[in-house]
């Protein structure tokens, strides 16, 4: 899966003139907490974020009376506080390396480009949405956490017992146990009994059944 499969295409843009009261209403109206910022031939020069605009807000024990407040706001604009030196990526660039690359700058959107030009963004929530899909969220079935020993053939054995029961893998992943000598598994399985399962998991050798429940 790649950013192309999940970014939104036609992203809203605003241009860096725009004062940031404006800019703040049309974020709130459109239900975006990313906005990028383009030039007046569509290059991207910047992206402005809901804490951009609060944090040049006058705080609240400020002096200025309302009418202030608002021609200050209506004077500063999203060129005076937008990020301009912005981290992107690429429509081909693999989810989990973009999800790496926001978890490592400690930032909620990439925009996406394409020989330089601005054709989506990819945000927090599409990764969130992602990883519900990936782990078959909104299916009902026995979800599975279990360890089995990291060697080769063990989550062959999982999904042999899995089929001895008539049951079908509707996701699965897999994760870093506490023991470095196992690896963690989580399933999504279907039209498969609970104790039946679970039985044939724990039987074996070497694997963990940690947590089974319906969801």
């Amino acid at each position: 899966m790649f950013v192309k499969d999940r970014m939104s295409k036609h992203p809203l843009t605003i241009g860096p003139e725009e004062s940031i009261s404006n800019t703040h209403r049309y974020m709130k109206e459109q239900r975006i907490e990313h906005l990028p910022v383009v030039d007046k031939t569509g290059r991207l020069i910047g992206i402005v974020t809901d804490d951009d605009l609060l944090k040049a807000e006058p705080s609240s024990a400020t002096s200025l009376s309302v009418w202030e407040i608002h021609s200050l706001l209506d004077r500063i604009q999203v060129k005076d506080v937008m990020v301009r030196e912005v981290i992107t990526t690429t429509e081909d660039t693999p989810i989990e390396e973009a999800a790496h690359i926001m978890l490592e700058h400690e930032i909620g959107s990439l925009p996406v480009l394409r020989e330089g030009k601005l054709v989506g963004i990819i945000t927090e929530s599409d990764l969130f949405r992602t990883f519900m899909e990936l782990f078959a969220a909104r299916q009902k079935g026995l979800r599975i956490t279990m360890e089995v020993p990291d060697r080769e053939g063990e989550l062959a054995k999982v999904a042999q017992a899995i089929a001895d029961q008539g049951g079908y893998i509707a996701a699965c992943g897999a994760f870093a146990a506490e023991d470095p000598t196992k690896w963690g598994l989580v399933f999504k399985v279907r039209n498969v009994n609970r104790d039946n399962l679970t039985q044939a998991l724990s039987a074996i050798e070497g694997a963990n059944v940690l947590d089974v429940r319906e969801v």
